[in-house]
């Protein structure tokens, strides 16, 4: 499956050929440098390793300095293999990879990344609950609280997997499905149709649906 790495440079808005508005999110994809090329008879499965943005000298590890220098390529942040890399061409070590090469307007695209982190919230924020929602016939303070989370005496225990606070946000998330609208590729952009996992700047894996 092809794909390509990029970061979320915001959102926006563009009107399609009936003139209506449509919300995209504007992605800088690429251009990604081939670092690695794995094959069935040297590693067991084939799979084309892209890196993507970057990165000072004095803060990559020697492992992988070296790793680049083979590669014959700048120093990298992000490395992220793609299984079964399909293009029109072979791909070699030390190619750039653009988006313009993988990817046409009116595709369906899974665009993968890690969601914001919300720290430690509560049931209402976390799972929806909807809270007491009376401040009157004794209740104190209870609009925002879980409620019970448990039976009597037996079994006398809190099940796992309750629904509870606790740390929100901050998984990896994949959005499934999203048209490409818009390809820039002399500027390396990208709009897709609607919405995407994580901040502004955060790294995005784009792959074909």
């Amino acid at each position: 499956m092809s794909g390509i790495l990029g970061r979320k440079v915001g959102m926006t808005t563009v009107f399609d050929d009936e003139g209506r508005s449509v919300v995209c999110t504007v992605i800088e994809a690429g251009p990604c440098a081939v670092t690695q090329v794995k094959t069935e008879e040297t590693d067991g499965y084939s799979a084309v390793q892209l890196a993507f943005g970057g990165k000072k000298a004095k803060r990559t590890t020697k492992a992988l300095k070296g790793h680049f220098e083979k590669a014959g390529v700048e120093q990298r942040r992000s490395l992220i293999e793609f299984r079964d890399f399909e293009t029109d061409e072979a791909v070699e070590l030390g190619q750039n990879v653009t988006v313009a090469e993988l990817f046409e307007e009116g595709e369906l695209v899974d665009v993968a990344g890690t969601s914001k982190g919300k720290g430690f919230q509560g049931v209402v924020k976390r799972h929806g609950f909807k809270g007491v929602n009376d401040a009157t016939h004794g209740q104190h303070n209870r609009q925002r609280a879980p409620g019970s989370i448990g039976q009597a005496s037996y079994p006398g225990k809190v099940f796992k997997g309750m629904k509870m606070g606790g740390r929100t946000g901050g998984n990896r998330v994949t959005v499934k499905n999203l048209n490409v609208v818009r390809i820039f590729p002399d500027q390396h952009l990208m709009l897709v149709q609607g919405a995407v996992p994580g901040p502004k700047n955060g790294l995005l894996e784009i792959r074909k649906a």
